[in-house]
């Protein structure tokens, strides 16, 4: 099968730690993409994490960055496997792994806390476990009947910035999704190191049933800052550089070199 031509933002990115800027070790920072984004979306965040001396790495999910259409196709197992090999390959060349997601992303390295020990701490952006949609029912037969709704990519506040995600929302693929979060909120308490929970104030793609649940469902420690200038793709609006910094400051922190330059 021939392989699908890739847009040119949806490369993957890594890089290696430089432990003389993180307090002598080498801390990695994993980001995780949105359903039907691209690492695009991630790669601004990704990059001021790197200059500061942080591995990072940025996989693309499988259907991600080539057609919804292949995206219909893929389901969260592809997306969890694609993640779990990104951590494998970040642990490999770090001594510490923060795990970081948008959305769908979010709900992916919160799956990956609770199941891999080792992870240090969670990042997460606007994430969904849930949803207030009543249409969401409707999905197993829907999705037999209609290929995909319209898309939700895009929500930014911050004028002339593209996401690059498709647009239209493929059903098979969010069914899929959906059908994952109640397993994972029942295994939410596995989750048992410090998160940071990012949330947009004004956000029209994720709504507000997803927060109570992880903030209360998780038993690690959270820390909730609000993001007051940014849409659901926070990672590109206006508060990028309060994600930034507060990332940074919370990896240091669970790394153990909380202070260092």
């Amino acid at each position: 099968m021939t392989a699908l031509p890739l847009h040119p933002l949806a490369e993957p990115l890594a890089t290696d730690a430089d432990p003389a800027a993180t307090g002598g070790r080498r801390i990695g920072v994993l980001l995780c993409h949105g359903f039907t984004g691209q690492p695009a979306s991630m790669k601004p965040w990704a990059e001021a994490l790197a200059a500061q001396g942080y591995a990072v790495e940025v996989p693309r999910l499988p259907g991600h960055g080539t057609t919804w259409q292949e995206l219909n196709t893929k389901r969260w197992s592809d997306w969890y496997a694609e993640l779990r090999a990104a951590h494998g390959r970040l642990a490999a060349r770090t001594d510490v792994v923060v795990a970081a997601g948008l959305s769908m992303g979010g709900a992916l390295v919160l799956r990956l806390a609770a199941d891999e020990p080792s992870i240090a701490g969670v990042v997460v952006v606007n994430p969904a476990v849930a949803t207030k949609r009543l249409d969401v029912k409707l999905l197993p037969v829907l999705k037999h009947v209609v290929p995909s709704f319209p898309g939700i990519a895009n929500d930014i506040k911050k004028p002339g910035v593209e996401e690059h995600g498709y647009t239209r929302t493929p059903l098979r693929a969010v069914h899929s999704m959906m059908q994952a979060w109640g397993p994972l909120v029942a295994d939410l308490p596995k989750v048992r190191v410090p998160v940071l929970y990012l949330r947009s104030t004004v956000d029209h793609v994720v709504d507000d049933s997803s927060e109570p649940l992880i903030t209360s469902g998780v038993s690690g420690e959270v820390r909730v800052v609000r993001l007051p200038e940014s849409y659901h793709v926070a990672t590109l609006d206006h508060d990028l550089d309060t994600i930034v910094e507060e990332s940074a400051a919370f990896a240091r922190r669970v790394a153990g070199v909380e202070g260092s330059a």
